[in-house]
């Protein structure tokens, strides 16, 4: 059964400088989840990921290990209501 599902995500470690964002746009891209992903001040990357369930899932754990150069130390997950406003994925400065 299709189940939407929509996560707000806080990955910390080393994860900027080393394309994490653009690697997030792809893998969603190939699974079809839209949202966005963006760079915070405070050296995380902030992703919103909606779209089926399962992909929704799959980005998650893509986010728990990253792009080759990333050191993922923490991946925070909080669990929305699906609004469907995105058109695709994007990466936000």
């Amino acid at each position: 059964m299709y189940m939407r599902k929509r996560a707000h995500v806080l990955i910390s470690g080393r994860v900027q400088g080393v394309w994490f964002r653009v690697n997030t746009k792809d893998r969603a891209q190939q699974l079809g989840v839209k949202g966005w992903v963006r760079n915070t001040p405070d050296g995380k990357v902030e992703a919103l990921f909606e779209g089926e369930e399962e992909g929704v899932k799959q980005m998650i754990e893509w986010c728990r290990e990253g792009p080759p150069l990333a050191k993922v130390s923490e991946v925070k997950v909080k669990w929305e209501e699906p609004e469907n406003d995105f058109k695709g994925f994007s990466i936000r400065y």
